[in-house]
């Protein structure tokens, strides 16, 4: 059986800022998501992203054998 885990990240858009500035921000955060819950034996699956007004909601899946 495998267990399943849903890590969500938000970020809002700065209205003076540089057009890649989300990317930039997120990426560190993302990586160090991804490092954390694969050193416990997670593995990512798969990934979605919508955004709402100023926000982007990121999504990670990770799944493990139980």
């Amino acid at each position: 059986m495998k267990k399943y885990k849903l890590e969500s990240l938000i970020y809002y858009s700065k209205l003076f800022a540089e057009k890649e500035h989300i990317v930039e921000a997120s990426s560190k955060d993302i990586q160090d998501k991804l490092d954390h819950y694969a050193a416990n034996g997670w593995r990512l699956v798969s990934t979605d992203a919508t955004d709402f007004g100023f926000a982007v909601y990121i999504y990670l899946y990770f799944e493990t054998d139980a």
